[in-house]
């Protein structure tokens, strides 16, 4: 567990930049709990559509004392947040074309997306949705973890002029 979840949640911790990250289908917390303990300087919303995970995190946020956490209960495409995220992290969430399609209108015009994958997803890529594109990706290295994982960084297209 330490390895698969823990660890692997903290790998993407030199790409999270932003003063405040959305954790979409944050389920158990992951990767968003351990960012949240890690980076107590930055602020977390946690946003999962089953409310039993929900209850779940909000008691976590309570045990833990984790003041810079905020956890919505709602599906992604009924949040209205008071302004755009400049960064979204998802974790074994959706695949990207409905990550960017759910997600998009809650990300800042030059935010990104942190997108957690096992195996490189190239057919996820190749579906993409024009308007997006793969900023970066980053082979992560978890230790103790088998098998493959990555991060993707999605962001929109720049516009040809």
């Amino acid at each position: 567990m330490v390895s698969r979840q823990l660890l692997d949640s903290l790998s993407i911790l030199p790409w999270v930049t932003t003063d405040h990250l959305l954790d979409v289908g944050a389920g158990g917390g992951l990767p968003g709990i351990p960012l949240a303990i890690a980076l107590p300087e930055k602020r977390f919303t946690l946003l999962d559509s089953n409310g039993k995970k929900t209850r779940f995190l909000n008691q976590c946020v309570l045990e833990l004392g984790l003041n810079n956490v905020e956890v919505v209960h709602g599906r992604a495409e009924d949040c209205n947040p008071p302004e755009p995220f400049s960064q979204i992290s998802s974790r074994a969430f959706t695949a990207l074309e409905n990550l960017v399609n759910w997600c998009g209108d809650l990300l800042a015009n030059e935010g990104e997306f942190l997108a957690m994958k096992g195996q490189f997803p190239d057919d996820e890529v190749a579906a993409l949705p024009a308007g997006w594109q793969v900023k970066s990706s980053h082979s992560l290295d978890v230790p103790g973890a088998d098998g493959e994982r990555h991060l993707l960084v999605v962001a929109r297209a720049a516009k040809s002029r």
